[in-house]
């Protein structure tokens, strides 16, 4: 599996991407979070020229997962990572994850954190499984705060969230 930063004609495809992997949500009665949109052409550009966004792609060379993420508190937080339902359990996901822990490693950042649905199996369960801990209300850095009180305001706390970190 290739990861490499995309190209600006391949933002779309992100959205595309993230569109799919939502869908999943439906059948557990989060049909919100199935309906809300990927994040727009111009913000995905601002990840992408920022050196923040990542791509996985198959023998084609196209894309069928993405990570986007920036530093936050000295660490490098996942803003979002999304994997296509045709390439799901492949290891993509944990691909772009050790991609990015690479990337935090060279730019001298003390690891990744992301925030995520608390009960959904491939959320929480699937970070825990690859190395990521809940961070408990003591640990969370200005930044997470923010980020979490960002979603909140967005509603996405109708499901129980948690703070993650992997050094």
């Amino acid at each position: 599996m290739r990861i490499r930063p995309p190209a600006p004609a391949e933002l779309p495809a992100l959205q595309d991407i993230e569109r799919a992997a939502g869908v999943v949500f439906r059948g557990l009665g989060m049909a919100a979070v199935a309906d809300d949109e990927p994040p727009a052409l111009d913000v995905l550009e601002r990840y992408r020229r920022a050196g923040h966004a990542w791509i996985a792609c198959d023998d084609e060379d196209r894309p069928v997962g993405y990570l986007i993420c920036a530093p936050v508190d000295a660490a490098l937080h996942i803003e979002q990572v999304s994997v296509h339902p045709a390439a799901a359990r492949r290891g993509v996901g944990r691909a772009l994850l050790t991609h990015a822990a690479d990337r935090a490693r060279e730019e001298g950042l003390s690891g990744l954190t992301l925030t995520t649905f608390a009960e959904v199996p491939w959320n929480a369960p699937y970070y825990e499984r690859l190395g990521f801990r809940i961070l408990d209300e003591a640990e969370l850095t200005p930044g997470l705060r923010k980020i979490r009180a960002h979603e909140a305001e967005l509603g996405l706390d109708r499901w129980p969230r948690v703070c993650m970190r992997r050094s």
